[in-house]
């Protein structure tokens, strides 16, 4: 009979750093991975180079999980990003910060922070167990029963760190919100998040590559403006991406409708700048008033182009309806979304085991007793820049520390 202190369900950051957490208190871990390797989705983050956290303070944390950041502000607390970076440089792994805060390792090769995660359970005796697919999970009075292809785990602990359904080449797929539905929790609607936008009728392909930073643009439903955000954002072949878009794509669904302002600030103030301009151009060409602002030269003459405006064209012989179309692509050029990213291309999943049924302070269910969750596989999803590799190693930890206090003979 193959008994465990704990067990846990999946290989990737949240689940080793929970089994890293629990085996230095002494008890006995098992780390099962349906993979030949653990940690394949950590590799390809920040490109290959691992975007581990955020610096600064962990209040400003709590404005990048969308509408979910009451649960991890216990986790984040618990172990902070400080407490990270601390983890790593004991593990003998520097960490630097570059631009806009993010926090890589100095040697900026996500197999790094890997090896330190592996190392790290292997100084403390976790059984680390690959290509062992979990079938079928159930409890049986005060043990879990985890059965695998191979053979049959029992523990007084069970984990869950399965992640999300982005990425499944990496194993992420869904496989731990079925052992949760096992256990009669709620699974909340999966969708991709921090995903490139696909637009419908793409017109903007040729400018693949440019890119903006702090855009304004506002975000459309059924003709009801659902939000209003600026970010970096930059056009690719089949439509948006960048930051900017990525973080607020766990809003978006097809259908909906993006307004772009490559001028700035609100879309009306945009116009009144810029009729002002036309006001006083006179005989002043309205392509030279156009190339004055900050546009790449070709977008620019696209959007003349677009408008109808013709080359020798002076500002005081621009028509109304030329000029009320020339500002409308200036400052609202509409797109509408016809997909928000794929399997593939989203970064993290949105949706995944209702957060109403799991203690924010401990991760243990509040349905089942010793069962935890952490990771992906809750409903939350933070946005581009470290937060989902720091809140899992932070949910690893308070999940660490709430079963090292339970009793763990049976």
């Amino acid at each position: 009979m193959m008994q465990y202190d704990v067990i846990i369900i999946g290989g990737g950051p949240a689940g080793l750093f929970t089994a890293i957490q629990c085996a230095m208190s002494g008890l006995q871990v098992a780390l099962l991975e349906k993979n030949k390797s653990f940690g394949k989705k950590l590799l390809l983050t920040g490109a290959g180079k691992c975007n581990l956290t955020q610096d600064g303070d962990m209040g400003a944390f709590l404005h990048h999980y969308g509408t979910n950041s009451r649960f991890v502000k216990p986790c984040l607390y618990a172990f902070t990003n400080a407490d990270f970076r601390k983890f790593l440089y004991n593990n003998n792994l520097s960490t630097v910060s570059v631009e806009n805060g993010k926090v890589f390792p100095q040697s900026m090769r996500a197999i790094d922070v890997l090896n330190v995660f592996e190392k790290a359970c292997r100084l403390n005796q976790v059984d680390m167990l690959t290509q062992t697919e979990v079938k079928h999970v159930s409890k049986d009075g005060e043990l879990f029963v985890v059965n695998t292809e191979r053979s049959t785990f029992y523990c007084r602990s069970l984990v869950i760190s399965t992640g999300g359904v982005t990425f499944p080449q990496t194993g992420s797929t869904g496989d731990g919100h079925i052992f949760a539905k096992k256990f009669n929790h709620k699974i909340r609607s999966t969708k991709f998040a921090l995903a490139p936008l696909a637009i419908k009728d793409f017109e903007l392909s040729a400018f693949s590559g440019v890119s903006f930073e702090n855009l304004a643009f506002t975000h459309w439903r059924e003709g009801k403006k659902v939000g209003s955000y600026t970010g970096d954002v930059l056009i690719t072949h089949r439509g948006l991406s960048g930051p900017g878009i990525m973080n607020h794509s766990r809003y978006m669904q097809k259908h909906d409708v993006i307004n772009l302002n490559f001028l700035g600030g609100s879309a009306e103030d945009a116009k009144c700048r810029l009729i002002a301009l036309f006001a006083a151009g006179g005989k002043k060409l309205v392509r030279s008033v156009i190339y004055e602002l900050d546009l790449p030269k070709r977008l620019a003459d696209f959007l003349l182009r677009s408008a109808g405006v013709q080359a020798d064209l002076k500002c005081a012989e621009l028509t109304k309806a030329v000029r009320t179309k020339l500002l409308i692509l200036l400052s609202e050029y509409q797109m509408e979304i016809k997909s928000v990213g794929s399997a593939q291309t989203a970064m993290v999943t949105a949706g995944g085991v209702s957060l109403a049924d799991v203690s924010p302070k401990t991760m243990e269910s509040r349905k089942v007793e010793n069962l935890y969750f952490v990771g992906e596989i809750l409903d939350v999803d933070g946005d581009t820049g470290g937060y989902n590799i720091q809140v899992a190693v932070s949910m690893g930890y308070v999940a660490a520390a709430a079963i090292r206090k339970k009793p763990h003979e049976v």
